[in-house]
């Protein structure tokens, strides 16, 4: 009975209990249904939706308006083909796109006035920063609507080690392939200044630090100051308390 509320879509870094008794199959990606309100769990998904034509469903001019916008992405059939989305969640989500960045580019202001709209009473500003970078594939300062769809394919469909992977690239941020402890708690705090004091039981001011010096042990395995990928990878497929302390992410994407 409770099957309908083990969606996969939606968690950042996959649901440590939602493996079946006996079998591992879940850490494959089975396809999931993108309803609605999965979707709009996710802040950057109800932004684009908030914005697209309420006429939606006939949206089959959408691929005519791919060639409209300065920076065209691919067709639709592309990027259906490298993301986990159907064309029509495809249309939805380009035609809020291009309603909110007709450019065909978001830049890191739009993202921080998205997160301070849905976290009003913390401060969003550096998470935003965080979260733009990791989405900023190219290092330019702007993300097409190719790589912000195939970031939120991963987010929300990818499977375990692609969430992961993803997760790493976040905390890596001055993108040298290691994880700091200074970077695991840039990271970490970002997300407590946002929500943290309005979580259920309330967070204490040192509660950043604790975490990540707990999960910055168990990951470094050889104790050389800097988390690999591979140990990275390894520490959270093994370690169920860290994977269920990650879903903090769930609720911020």
């Amino acid at each position: 009975m409770q099957d309908e509320s083990k969606e996969t879509d939606g968690s950042l870094l996959g649901d440590p209990g939602q493996a079946s008794p006996g079998r591992k199959e879940s850490m494959k990606w089975q396809k999931p249904r993108l309803t609605r309100k999965a979707l709009m769990k996710c802040c950057l998904v109800k932004w684009i939706l908030s914005s697209a034509a309420p006429q939606g469903s006939d949206s089959s001019d959408s691929e005519l308006e791919l060639s409209a916008i300065r920076h065209q992405p691919e067709g639709l059939d592309q990027l259906q083909a490298v993301t986990k989305f159907t064309k029509k969640e495809l249309q939805s989500l380009y035609r809020g796109f291009k309603n909110e960045c007709p450019s065909g580019l978001v830049d890191e202001d739009t993202f921080k006035l998205i997160y301070a709209q849905f976290f009003p009473q913390g401060d969003a500003t550096m998470y935003a920063h965080f979260l733009f970078n990791a989405f900023d594939v190219d290092r330019n300062g702007a993300i097409r609507f190719e790589d912000f769809v195939i970031g939120l394919s991963i987010l929300l469909r990818g499977t375990v080690h692609e969430k992961l992977n993803w997760a790493f690239n976040l905390y890596d941020i001055n993108k040298d392939g290691y994880i700091t402890k200074e970077e695991m708690l840039a990271i970490m705090k970002s997300i407590y200044d946002m929500m943290g004091r309005y979580t259920y039981p309330i967070l204490r001011e040192d509660a950043p630090i604790e975490h990540v010096e707990k999960f910055f042990q168990k990951m470094d395995k050889n104790q050389d100051g800097v988390v690999t990928i591979e140990e990275f990878l390894e520490t959270c497929q093994k370690d169920e308390n860290i994977m269920t302390s990650m879903q903090l992410f769930e609720n911020v994407i």
